[in-house]
């Protein structure tokens, strides 16, 4: 009898939990290597996990809509086809009041921790455990988001019980620690400062529907989303400069390369092959822009991986990752690319597709958007976003020195970095050598 286990993986490096969205097979069936066999909820789009391996799908430990953390065993495989005829009948997915005991979820809600606020007769919110201890070093290695939340409303991860690993404190457990506290609990009101003693209220009041409104929650992606967001707004100084690019000759060279490149390539070339690769040569030139922080600390990454912003249809966002796209051609690019893309809207993304990425593209431009200010992707200092290309009227100097006016192909381009670790004459720099890589781009530089 040979078991495998069937994990949840990690779509990223700041998600610590993902939920089960959807089986995709039932308990008995046939699987087949890196066929699909449950959807989860990352924090831009529902993603297919393949399975690890060929057998038969003996156990499902989590149930659908259930959050647990990563690395967490979901189900189970059998890969002996005489072991899986022989085996008993196969056990069907764990009910959610029993799940979270096997699985590790957050889904039950812990009670209050306040001391002033539990009855008598209640139990402590967690046990007693040495100071250092491995239980305790587990039970307080939260998320860096739970570590957020809890700083910013003065929450000792410590003091709660969680319902995670090991007691682990998930982002359920404080949510719902924090629901439940009592007003009293509050030792003072978040925002306090010598400008407003009183306290200021970070969400401000709850609107209330109107007659005739629709009320619908967030779907679980919107709300994953939603906190994302929010955590990287907080990580990160954020500041964004505009320029705009003059990719006439682009278009030129690209026209020109169009017939042949699809002929021998079966790729269709756009404009954002040309883009990825001036981007990637001034990354190496322009280190900062191609890092990451981790506390004090600037670690400067020596691969470029470049995230793709890819829209999804009816609503979604998923960002693939080009693994060393220094390294590629613009026939590599195109044809990375385009994969990524494809592999996005079919939900065909393995984990490691959407990992690891130093530096972030995303193109707004292709639904008219002139510019945007976009977010920093938490791991990351900056991010660039392309605006619609088009054609515009510009004043050109000719080479007798006299000003003319032509219509030249342009767009307009937005770096919004960490000010934390980027001055803006650094972001300008790079802006500015790639805006000079772009307009003097030949076929020899390609």
């Amino acid at each position: 009898m040979a078991r495998v286990d069937v994990i949840m993986p990690q779509m990223g490096e700041s998600i610590a939990e993902g939920t089960v969205s959807r089986w995709l097979k039932k308990v008995g069936d046939s699987v087949k290597r890196d066929e699909p066999i449950f959807e989860i909820s990352t924090d831009k789009v529902d993603a297919e996990i393949p399975s690890p391996s060929a057998g038969v799908l003996m156990e499902i430990l989590v149930g659908e809509g259930m959050t647990v953390a990563v690395n967490t065993v979901v189900a189970r495989l059998e890969t002996d086809a005489a072991a899986a005829a022989a085996a008993p009948a196969p056990s069907a997915p764990v009910p959610a009041e029993t799940a979270t005991a096997i699985a590790a979820t957050s889904v039950a809600t812990p009670a209050p921790v306040a001391a002033s606020a539990a009855p008598p007769a209640a139990r402590p919110a967690v046990p007693a455990t040495e100071p250092g201890s491995l239980e305790e070093r587990l039970r307080t290695k939260s998320s860096p988001l739970v570590r957020k939340i809890a700083a910013e409303h003065g929450v000792e991860i410590a003091s709660l019980s969680g319902t995670g690993i090991a007691g682990r404190v998930t982002r359920r457990d404080l949510d719902a620690f924090l629901a439940n506290r009592p007003a009293a609990a509050a030792a003072a009101p978040a925002g306090v400062s010598m400008y407003a003693p009183a306290g200021t209220d970070t969400h401000g009041p709850l609107p209330t529907p109107w007659p005739g409104d629709v009320v619908e929650p967030m779907s679980k992606i919107r709300k994953l989303t939603s906190d994302h967001m929010a955590t990287a707004r907080r990580v990160a100084a954020h500041v964004t400069t505009f320029w705009e690019i003059d990719l006439t000759r682009v278009a030129r060279l690209r026209n020109a390369m169009r017939r042949d490149f699809e002929a021998q390539s079966g790729q269709k070339l756009t404009y954002m092959p040309f883009i990825l690769r001036a981007v990637s040569a001034q990354l190496k030139r322009h280190p900062v822009l191609n890092a990451a922080v981790a506390g004090n600390d600037i670690i400067y990454r020596k691969q470029v991986n470049l995230g793709v912003a890819v829209a999804l249809e009816p609503t979604g966002l998923i960002v693939p990752v080009l693994k060393r796209a220094d390294e590629l051609s613009l026939t590599g690019l195109t044809r990375g690319v385009n994969d990524l893309a494809a592999r996005a809207r079919g939900k065909k993304l393995s984990p490691a597709d959407v990992q690891d990425a130093t530096f972030t593209i995303t193109n707004p431009g292709t639904f008219g958007s002139i510019t945007g200010t976009p977010i920093i992707p938490v791991g990351t200092t900056a991010i660039l976003c392309l605006g619609a290309i088009e054609k515009r009227p510009k004043v050109v100097t000719g080479p007798d020195g006299e000003d003319t006016i032509a219509i030249r192909t342009c767009c307009y381009f937005s770096l919004s970095f960490d000010h934390k670790v980027v001055d803006g004459a650094d972001a300008d720099r790079f802006m500015g050598d790639l805006k000079k890589a772009l307009e003097s781009v030949s076929e020899s530089t390609v």
